[in-house]
């Protein structure tokens, strides 16, 4: 298939916060579901240069509101020097289907439709379909084989299913994060709570809304957004981050922020700081209240920032793919639905290709992918190791315990691929603090306040 590289796609509201990443354009694809789309674009960002032999791939896979952009979401693991150093490895990040930040979706111009977005008639679309898109943009970069594939939460999903979805010894290494071999009745009842949030929205309008950041049902999404992040993190983080303690006044009138620079979305400062950026429309209804609880404010703050960077029918889609997974689906013979107990041994012949000593990632204080489905991934998994990281801000750990997560990555790509560390690169790395925090524009971490 001539996959076209280098495409300049049709912006849509959201696009212009990753002004710096590449399309390819598919000519035509057939989803797992059957259907064949045509004229889809593929958004998506490299890092370092492809060997000659086109095996020093990191594949990184986004989590659920996460872009292609891993500089933002997991900045103190990139660089010179780093976990994911480019001096090394070619490193990839592919959007995937349905986001709203530049792949295929609700946002983006349907076949036979003129000048008309697919709206709510953007099809489902799986992890699975992720994988084998994103390996056909691989293909037209000169990849022959993926070193390893390394993602958390919905990337972790995606990494779990690259070796399943490709040939055999395609992959010759994967690092699954805070993730499941299949999406649980607790995870999927959480997203149904937030499709309620949404579809409880007059402005909703079955998906039939403004395709616009103003115009979008923006109650119902921030809400679900708000909901969302009570499950990325845990009672005790927010305990010890907030307890009782009163919203500062002054806190409501913040505003998210559009570097002129960068275009990227930027963390209001602090009441003395000062800006020359541009600020983007944001309603303002975190009311400024000394009866309102710092826990209360961080909610509603998060709920309506989330407004000026992601598209409600976008992120039902989204909830609807993590819904989907199922290593198993299809692989079973003797299971012929979804009616059905998954059990170790139907994960172990599952998985009894991937490529041994994958690394699982655990968070102990996660409680929407719970630990136990990691050590389950760990005894299913050929000859895998468990490690869990320690850390009290829940499912979000993946995403803030860079220096712990970042160090555990490295040594096990050291242990798993010595070959690509043989040259000694360290007269040439650059100094930066491994525990740097940032806000995340695409991620699910959310350090303010």
């Amino acid at each position: 298939m001539l996959v076209i590289l280098n495409h300049r796609p049709n912006p849509t509201p959201y696009t212009s916060l990753l002004p710096t990443q590449s399309y390819a354009l598919i000519p035509t694809f057939t989803l797992s579901s059957g259907r064949t789309l045509t004229s889809i674009p593929v958004a998506y960002k490299t890092w370092g240069t492809l060997n000659a032999s086109g095996d020093n791939v990191l594949v990184i896979c986004h989590a659920l509101s996460g872009s292609a952009d891993v500089e933002d979401w997991w900045r103190p693991l990139m660089g010179p020097g780093k976990t994911f150093d480019y001096r090394r490895f070619f490193v990839f990040c592919g959007n995937v289907l349905g986001s709203c930040y530049g792949s295929g979706s609700s946002l983006t111009v349907g076949e036979g439709k003129g000048e008309r977005r697919w709206g709510p008639e953007f099809p489902a679309t799986t992890v699975r379909d992720d994988i084998r898109i994103h390996k056909l943009v691989l293909d037209a970069l000169g990849v022959n084989s993926v070193a390893s594939v390394i993602g958390g939460s919905m990337g972790g999903m995606a990494t779990l299913e690259w070796p399943l979805c490709t040939p055999v010894g395609y992959v010759k290494n994967i690092v699954p994060i805070a993730t499941s071999a299949f999406h649980s009745a607790w995870g999927i009842a959480w997203s149904e709570a937030q499709r309620q949030c949404i579809s409880a929205d007059a402005d909703f309008k079955d998906g039939w809304y403004d395709p616009t950041p103003a115009g979008q049902p923006r109650k119902g999404l921030a809400t679900a957004r708000v909901v969302g992040m009570l499950t990325y993190r845990s009672a005790g983080s927010f305990d010890e981050r907030f307890g009782r303690r009163k919203q500062r006044a002054g806190m409501g009138k913040k505003v998210v922020t559009a570097s002129k620079d960068s275009g990227l979305l930027t963390p209001p400062l602090s009441d003395s700081g000062s800006t020359d950026d541009t600020t983007v429309f944001l309603d303002s209804t975190v009311e400024e209240s000394s009866s309102m609880f710092s826990a209360q404010g961080y909610l509603r703050y998060q709920g309506e920032k989330f407004l000026a960077r992601f598209d409600t029918n976008c992120y039902l889609h989204m909830l609807a793919k993590m819904d989907s997974h199922d290593v198993t689906r299809g692989r079973i013979p003797s299971r012929m639905d979804d009616d059905y107990d998954i059990t170790d041994e139907d994960l172990k012949d599952v998985f009894k290709n991937v490529p041994s000593g994958a690394l699982v990632v655990s968070v102990g204080s996660d409680v929407l992918f719970r630990p136990e489905q990691q050590r389950q991934l760990a005894r299913c998994l050929p000859d895998a190791k468990f490690v869990a990281l320690e850390s009290d801000d829940g499912h979000d750990g993946f995403l803030l315990e860079f220096e712990a997560l970042g160090r555990l990555i490295e040594d096990h790509l050291r242990e798993k691929l010595p070959h690509f560390y043989l040259k000694d690169l360290s007269d040439t790395a650059e100094h930066i603090k491994v525990d740097e925090r940032k806000d995340s524009v695409f991620g699910e971490a959310e350090e303010t306040f």
